[in-house]
């Protein structure tokens, strides 16, 4: 039997990120949270407990990736901005085994080692909007939907609330002692296809995966009674690297 990383975008020689650090040091890091904020997770159940999984999940605050890559039921290696990777930071999240990702290039070495994450029956974390915000969902960019045909991985919608006070700058961190919600919504499937995928089929699935997401934020809402922080201060934002489906990302 062929290996799937045989097929394209062809991973045969692309290693697999890092994972020793990932797996060992997360009930550590679960702990070192937890001394500061209080981190509740709903619908863990949702995720699946074995093979290729795509975590898709709104962007609300810097801890957002860190807090999805800990808490998360499965380790998850994240595309994660290209910017990040400098000094300490940036090794200590390869070592975590998260991915750098060019946003406003293509970047074949970011997606082959994303899908060299899933055909090894791995956890991908991405975050469709492409940078912090409202978390309103307002961005929607291709990825996720792309990585999901390639591998045939199902995608489980991640809300995130807390992560960012309302008014709060993109850099800030929650007060101390506030609560921080991860609501993971059932899986959304969608059928391998074969090389090439084209953009239509990609920005299809794109725009049903976001309204699934709408869908599950609303539902999120109502069974947490939760909202989130709103838009980033005036000036904050990042620029868009377009090419999503929404207005504002096309």
């Amino acid at each position: 039997m062929s290996s799937p990383h045989g097929a394209r975008p062809d991973t045969s020689a692309v290693r697999r990120p890092h994972r020793w650090l990932l797996h060992g040091a997360r009930p550590f890091c679960a702990w070192l949270v937890r001394r500061r904020y209080r981190v509740v997770v709903h619908g863990a159940g949702n995720v699946p407990s074995t093979g290729p999984v795509i975590l898709a999940a709104n962007h609300v605050g810097v801890i957002d990736g860190p807090l999805l890559a800990i808490f998360a039921p499965r380790p998850v290696h994240a595309l994660t901005k290209i910017e990040m990777f400098t000094g300490f930071l940036g090794r200590f999240l390869t070592q975590a085994g998260q991915i750098p990702l060019d946003r406003f290039h293509t970047d074949p070495t970011a997606v082959k080692a994303a899908v060299r994450v899933l055909r090894d029956d791995g956890v991908l974390g991405v975050f469709p909007e492409g940078a912090r915000g409202s978390g309103e969902l307002e961005l929607f960019h291709r990825g996720a939907a792309y990585l999901a045909h390639v591998t045939g991985a199902p995608v489980v919608p991640v809300i995130l609330f807390g992560t960012r006070e309302p008014g709060g700058a993109s850099s800030s961190l929650p007060r101390r002692r506030g609560t921080m919600d991860l609501v993971f919504g059932t899986p959304f499937t969608v059928e391998q296809a074969a090389w090439p995928r084209t953009r239509q089929l990609v920005g299809e699935t794109s725009q049903r995966l976001r309204a699934r997401m709408l869908d599950d934020l609303e539902a999120a809402r109502r069974s947490t009674g939760l909202s989130l922080p709103g838009p980033l201060p005036a000036g904050q934002h990042e620029p868009d690297p377009g090419g999503g489906i929404t207005e504002k990302s096309a």
